[in-house]
């Protein structure tokens, strides 16, 4: 006799965030109290949590949050212990005085189930399942719960392991050929936190979610994969590029997004979600706001909004520091360029961002710094 499959929706090619919103509905139909599911992503090389996806359409009381993991307690006892966490009253709760439980507490949520998300042993983050009742997670229903919450971890390592593999593939590609690029892994490292901060920045202005500012900072070290196909004498070359290298030089950002595409179909990772971001990041963040850049000299607005972002943080970086033909520049005298640069050829309101949170780009500066391995 037919059957109707609950998660039938799953066959599609679906983001997560709709995968995700497909399994509360399914959670739902046997506990409607349970009105929001969540998922925060761990940032192993600086300890931070930050809010990625969720079910629950408007209501989302942690938008654009991140907290280190030292700073949450409660959060890192989960981890350390490796268990779930319970929560059946929140009012009562004795670490109510952190800034997640009180965003939690002032949206309504009454209740909450912490689940640790883990692949292979790696810890990934956090699920949390929220309801606005108290005293409704008994042993029957967290019982049902840990079910969901490793069908969830799955479709996250998923996610992550398709990004890492593209990431990958990358690297071992421009050892094959042997290139050497004069950016270090540490300009990737500090960009690439420069363009979520100027993300989350401009995320009200631009209606931006948490999954596509971490696809920004996943996708930003990418940006310039196609100077692996540019000769070493034009990619290394210490002085100045004659008009023809400099043409050669710039056919890396076409380049790029082909390279981008022949990986994506060869290792079948068409799934990873906002991979037109991929595309454009690599493709168009040499365009210039007044028409003049490359490669097909588009203008303002019609410049694709991540490529605008990743441009800004790529010129920063790259003034501020060290190269074969220039020493690093001071913040003070890189911020006066980019803002001679804003409105012609980077674009103005992410020029602004970025330097009205000069404090967190000297964290950003400090925790990454260049080492004499570069």
């Amino acid at each position: 006799m037919p059957h109707h499959d609950a998660f039938e929706a799953l066959n599609k090619h679906l983001p997560l965030r709709e995968k995700l919103t497909v399994s509360h509905g399914s959670i739902k139909e046997h506990y409607p109290f349970i009105a929001r599911i969540a998922i925060t992503l761990y940032e192993p090389d600086t300890g931070i949590l930050k809010t990625y996806v969720h079910s629950s359409g408007e209501d989302n009381p942690l938008s654009h949050y991140q907290s280190t993991l030292d700073d949450a307690p409660s959060l890192k006892k989960i981890l350390e212990q490796g268990l779930p966490r319970v929560i059946n009253n929140l009012l009562t709760f004795e670490e109510g005085a952190h800034e997640h439980t009180q965003r939690i507490g002032r949206q309504g949520y009454a209740a909450s189930y912490t689940f640790p998300m883990f692949d292979n042993g790696v810890f990934l983050g956090f699920i949390f399942f929220n309801s606005y009742e108290t005293n409704v997670f008994t042993e029957k229903v967290l019982h049902e719960l840990d079910l969901y919450g490793h069908f969830i971890a799955l479709m996250m390592a998923k996610e992550v392991s398709a990004i890492n593999t593209l990431t990958a593939a990358v690297k071992t590609t421009g050892h094959i050929t042997h290139i050497r690029d004069p950016e270090t892994g540490g300009h990737l490292d500090r960009m690439s936190r420069y363009c979520r901060l100027i993300t989350k920045a401009l995320a009200e202005k631009y209606n931006l979610n948490d999954d596509y500012i971490e696809h920004i900072f996943m996708f930003a070290p990418l940006h310039d994969i196609g100077k692996i196909g540019i000769p070493d004498d034009i990619l290394l070359k210490p002085g100045k590029l004659t008009e023809v290298e400099k043409n050669i030089m710039q056919t890396h950002s076409k380049k790029g997004r082909e390279m981008i595409d022949y990986l994506i179909i060869n290792f079948g990772l068409e799934s990873i979600q906002h991979i037109d971001v991929l595309r454009n990041i690599a493709e168009f963040h040499h365009e210039a706001m007044n028409g003049t850049g490359y490669p097909d000299g588009l203008q303002g607005d019609d410049i694709p909004l991540e490529a605008r972002i990743v441009a800004v943080a790529d010129v920063f970086d790259a003034l501020t520091s060290k190269r074969p033909y220039k020493e690093a520049w001071s913040n003070d005298k890189a911020f006066d360029t980019l803002r001679q640069m804003a409105g012609w050829q980077l674009a103005h309101d992410c020029v602004d961002v970025l330097i009205a949170h000069r404090e967190d780009v000297e964290k950003i500066q400090e925790m990454f710094k260049e080492n004499i391995y570069g």
